[in-house]
């Protein structure tokens, strides 16, 4: 019978900081009442305190007092006691018992569960299914489901890998969550406690290994010290069913091991990784394998040696090979490129490098594929490299970090977007090819595949930076598993397990988080362009010039009459036909190609009308308007939720979503202007450049601030801010406010850089409004920048401000370091205008 919890709620929690994320264990109101109904005992059929069994009993000892208040105790005997959780592999269940149970097949880390009359049996295949099952059990207590339920569930993927882009020094690249829980000042660090706490939260979503630190990797990782620090992590990571790998320096042998030469297929190389893998194997002897990144940006590879990157993958391969161990190489391999050369095209790259390799890499080596074939962008085509590797293990390659997508200081959901990939059908021989089937090795019959995901979780109690943001690593897990769930499904179960079952709480954190992805691409690149970030700097805040003149072959091709990169065929850089015939054909023809994938592979006018019967120009300006907008609506809708969240997790998400509301209107101002600029043509709402409610701080009255022209000249209202004209003396600014007599909201678009915190206070007729400090560098996390610009650029908004017209407006501003405490405008905001 089925049966879901109903909850009256009396308050809310004690405040909260993140750590445990979703496995908090958070009483269930009226809980007792269940107590006859739980098991009375636990049996864990491991008595190993490092077993993944026996930290099943313990997880489920904590989990059910935390729950329900009702202690259990846990026993490593025999399974034979009645109204007990017992928990094992099925061989251990099978030697206890003496019987073979009846339940279906099960792959590696798979696991069965069941409950009856207060009785739940959680198998594994192995030791890490059993706990993945107890996790599972104590999932569906947490969110008060009780349902009568038998079911077996085995993995999509054998890989389920996350990486961590560590450095040894503690700094963690595209870290926005503080720095590393791994490493500093060169070594391993002396406390684990988070390193076991995190292998803790992936087990719990069934990610079986981590990448400990950077692709960019620093070959005195080998040192003596530290294969015996990873010898301590992998030990950290035992109980929970976790394996550690790390990322190789191809040049290891010349940088580390003081040799003439890393040619893969010099004896003296092969000798290196031999002895080097031999001494891995010695301090870690379940250790995962190895991540490369060769041949890219910068890093060394065997091309060098006029080799192979098959050739490159093997030499790991092979010296792995006898330990059970895998390789995972990266795909992700380009060359700078010249812009002037209408066929060269950086989304070719993985397709030219790696197809003419297939079956030549090595059965223990899996080819780790981005999702698209740029890097990360908020939308992208499938990666076609999978529909051209039938020889090769894949696997795909996600970014929990959101590098290019607001830096977790943005709320972005991004299951949807990675299910557009998981979910695609590349009709490979004219055959349902599900680039999810392709992954777990079964549509070309592969013996390895998978998922892994860049995450870069740091010592920041919310891991990652924000707590929304944990939404996407608990749901990389749950798609790694089973990429066919739904990804609102997914969602509605982690708001359950960190926030609570209020409905309202479950429904309002579902229409901000699905509403998200479809926000941010709106205000920040649609229709295919891409990200339109600064792709040369931070990668967080706008600058679409930046795409373009540079060979970094992220271009989008944009002059006064045109936009977009042609990818056809006919008479672009051909890259449509690396797709099988039935996709190629459709990205082919203008007429199938989606509009949201339009300017990817298509170069047209900005009057070329899409489907909808906008012009692609049109759609920009109301896109980036309606993204923007959208993102004002997260504001209020969590203030809804204010009673029900406790006071520190809902203090800290709010000045993110009132970060973000500010910061979209940065990037939907900075892009709709620049494309106006360019294009020469009105938006016909007529909204670009025109802000009847903003003061531009260069037409106030100035006394120790002066106008500063800001470039690129899209980042600023008016392409004009003001700055102090010394770094020690205050600026002011003021006008005299000639809008009609009302309570208005007062919005402030200002500069926070990086090596100042400037302070600022605003007046009304002498009457302090408010103060503020330029220290967003201790509070969001993301890539900070030393200009005024996109990056950089904020808004305060003091709310219900009463206004009488001729009413005097005073800012001063107190520069600190190199922050000149700039100003951009003041805007006067009814109420119900965005600005």
């Amino acid at each position: 019978m089925y049966h879901l919890l109903l909850f009256v709620f009396i308050g809310f929690a004690a405040a909260e900081n993140g750590l445990n994320a979703w496995l908090r264990y958070a009483p269930l109101p009226q809980a007792s009442s269940y107590h006859s109904s739980l098991p009375t005992s636990i049996v864990a059929l491991n008595a190993t305190e490092t077993s993944p069994v026996y930290t099943a009993g313990s997880e489920l000892q904590k989990g059910i007092e935390g729950i329900f208040g009702k202690q259990l105790t846990v026993s490593h005997g025999t399974s034979n006691a009645s109204s007990a959780v017992v928990v094992g592999t099925v061989d251990e269940y099978s030697k206890s018992t003496g019987s073979t149970p009846q339940i279906p097949q099960l792959e590696e880390d798979g696991f069965w569960l069941s409950n009856n009359a207060g009785s739940v049996l959680i198998l594994g295949q192995n030791e890490r299914g059993a706990l993945y099952g107890a996790f599972e059990y104590l999932s569906l207590l947490a969110q008060g489901n009780f349902t009568q339920l038998a079911y077996a569930t085995n993995p999509n993927g054998q890989v389920r890998w996350v990486n961590q882009w560590d450095n040894l020094d503690g700094s963690i690249e595209r870290g926005y969550g503080g720095p590393s829980i791994f490493f500093e000042n060169g070594l391993v660090v002396n406390n684990l406690t988070r390193a076991a706490e995190y292998a803790r939260l992936l087990s719990s979503v069934r990610v079986n290994a981590v990448v400990v630190n950077n692709v960019n990797a620093n070959s005195s990782l080998l040192s003596t010290e530290n294969i015996q620090g990873l010898g301590r992590i992998a030990d950290a990571f035992r109980p929970y069913g976790v394996k550690l790998g790390i990322s190789l320096d191809f040049a290891a042998p010349m940088d580390f091991g003081n040799l003439s030469t890393y040619d893969p297929l010099d004896p003296s190389v092969i000798a290196f990784w031999s002895n080097i893998t031999a001494q891995i194997y010695d301090s870690v002897p379940d250790f995962a394998g190895y991540l490369v990144k060769a041949d890219s940006e910068g890093q060394p590879g065997p091309l060098v040696y006029n080799r192979t990157l098959a050739q490159g993958g093997n030499l790991f391969a092979k010296a792995i090979q006898p330990y059970g161990g895998i390789v995972m190489f990266r795909a992700f391999v380009y060359n700078m490129l010249n812009e002037s050369d209408w066929r060269a095209d950086r989304a070719d790259a993985a397709v030219q490098f790696f197809k003419d390799l297939d079956g030549q890499f090595d059965d223990n080596i899996v080819v780790q594929i981005k999702y698209g074939p740029i890097d990360f962008q908020v939308r992208e085509p499938t990666s076609p490299l999978f529909a051209n590797l039938f020889h090769t293990s894949t696997a795909i390659e996600l970014e929990v970090a959101q590098e290019y997508l607001g830096q977790q200081c943005h709320l972005v959901y991004l299951p949807p977007l990675w299910k557009t990939v998981l979910d695609f059908d590349l009709r490979v021989q004219n055959q349902s090819s599900l680039v999810r089937n392709i992954i777990s090795g079964k549509r070309f019959n592969r013996p390895l595949g998978g998922s892994a995901a860049v995450v870069n979780v740091g010592t920041n109690t919310t891991w990652l930076g924000s707590h929304l943001a944990m939404s996407n690593l608990y749901a990389y897990g749950r798609l790694a598993w089973d990429p066919a769930q739904d990804p609102q499904d997914i969602l509605q179960d982690w708001i359950r397990l960190t926030f609570g079952l209020d409905d309202s709480v479950v429904n309002t954190i579902t229409q901000m988080s699905m509403e998200s992805w479809p926000a941010y691409e709106n205000y920040s690149g649609n229709l295919g362009i891409q990200t339109l970030t600064d792709i040369l700097y931070t990668h967080f805040g706008p600058n679409p010039a930046s795409q373009d003149n540079n060979g970094y072959g992220q271009w989008t091709r944009a002059d006064h009459l045109t936009i977009g990169m042609d990818r056809t065929v006919s008479n672009g850089t051909g890259f449509s036909g690396q797709y099988p015939p039935e996709i190629a054909s459709m990205y082919e023809n203008i007429e199938t190609t989606p509009d949201n994938l339009l300017l990817w592979f298509h170069h047209v006018n900005y009057t070329q009308r899409l489907h909808s019967g906008k012009t692609v120009i049109q759609h920009f300006y109301d896109a980036h308007y309606d993204g923007a907008d959208t993102a004002q609506t997260f504001v209020p809708l969590w203030e809804s939720l204010k009673s029900k969240i406790d006071s520190e997790r809902y203090n800290d998400v709010l000045f993110r979503q009132t970060y973000q509301a500010g910061h979209s209107i940065v990037w939907r101002d900075a892009i709709v202007n620049y494309y106006h600029n360019l294009s020469d043509i009105p938006d016909e709402a007529g909204r670009v450049g025109n802000h009847p409610y903003r003061v531009e701080a260069e037409s106030m009255t100035l006394s120790g601030y002066e106008p500063y022209l800001v470039n690129p000249f899209e980042m600023a209202s008016n392409y004009t801010a003001i700055i102090t004209t010394s770094n020690n003396t205050a600026g002011t600014a003021t006008t005299t406010l000639q809008y009609p007599s009302g309570t208005y909201d007062l919005a402030v678009n200002y500069y926070d850089l990086i090596g100042g915190k400037s302070h600022w206070e605003i007046y009304l007729n002498n009457n302090t409004l408010g103060r503020w400090y330029g220290n967003n560098e201790d509070t969001l996390g993301h890539a900070p920048s030393t200009y005024l610009d996109g990056h950089s650029a904020t808004r305060i908004t003091f709310h219900d401000v009463k206004i009488e017209k001729g009413d005097e407006l005073r800012i001063v501003g107190m520069p600190n370091g190199i922050e000149p405490a700039p100003v951009d405008y003041v805007a006067v905001l009814p109420k119900g205008i965005v600005d």
